[in-house]
């Protein structure tokens, strides 16, 4: 049978959710409590690959394994081997043919940071605090230009092994929000698939755009002619979240 699993976790201890060499990864770990759980070795696939340090609300994941355990239950089997930084939110029967990765229809990701000349300690684990005050206004008018298909090879990391570098996104919305004392600045990015660093550095460009340091004609030609002198940097990896992945249907329900 192939089960699918919803899982949430702080990524701040993980060196991503791929299995590593040099470290500790969500999927080592996942993989591991599934041993366990069905007393064989079980290969894990998530709907993508998240960066070292970044989290994930809602990442999906598909294993294949033979086991009496009800699949609405095999969410508690594991959390039961699972440290608390990883919990498995719900488990369900995975419909025929389907992969978590290659179904995928829409990912969306949140980039999160909040205004402080200060790093506050009960916000800066999730959130990169940033100064001085962007214009949220223009942030909002810079985030509509990354909507529709563009080669987005301006804002992939160097040295990333891809095919191609044009990408879809759906959806940019920047909100601001209060908590703490603080006002909270959340990048919300809908597409149907991303590059490495691609939504970190999106996020730094508004914030840049915001601060002054570039201008709306600057990102639309990082979009035209791929000039990575022309976007900002890319944010930490603690303000990224993987919020919910989109199959068209409701896997979970």
């Amino acid at each position: 049978m192939t089960y699918a699993l919803l899982i949430s976790y702080d990524g701040t201890n993980y060196r991503g959710w791929q299995t590593q060499k040099n470290g500790i990864s969500v999927q080592s770990v996942l993989e591991g409590a599934a041993a366990e759980a069905f007393g064989k070795k079980v290969n894990i696939t998530a709907s993508g690959r998240t960066d070292s340090g970044v989290h994930a609300a809602g990442q999906v994941c598909h294993f294949t394994a033979e086991s009496s355990i009800p699949p609405e239950k095999v969410a508690d089997a594991l959390n039961f081997r699972l440290p608390e930084d990883i919990c498995v939110l719900k488990s369900a029967a995975a419909p025929e043919g389907f992969d978590c990765n290659r179904s995928a229809k829409k990912k969306t990701y949140c980039y999160r940071m909040y205004l402080s000349r200060r790093a506050h300690p009960l916000k800066s684990r999730y959130a990169e605090a940033v100064w001085p005050r962007p214009d949220i206004s223009l942030m909002r008018r810079g985030a509509a230009l990354f909507c529709g298909e563009h080669d987005f090879r301006a804002y992939c990391a160097s040295g990333s092994a891809v095919k191609t570098t044009v990408r879809t996104v759906y959806s940019v919305d920047v909100e601001l929000s209060s908590s703490r004392g603080c006002e909270d600045i959340s990048l919300y990015v809908c597409g149907g698939g991303f590059l490495y660093n691609m939504v970190r550095t999106m996020a730094g460009t508004l914030l840049f755009l915001g601060q002054g340091r570039l201008t709306l004609d600057d990102i639309k030609n990082s979009l035209a002619a791929g000039d990575r002198s022309l976007v900002g940097k890319t944010m930490p990896a603690k303000g990224l979240t993987l919020e919910s992945v989109d199959y068209g249907f409701d896997l979970f329900g």
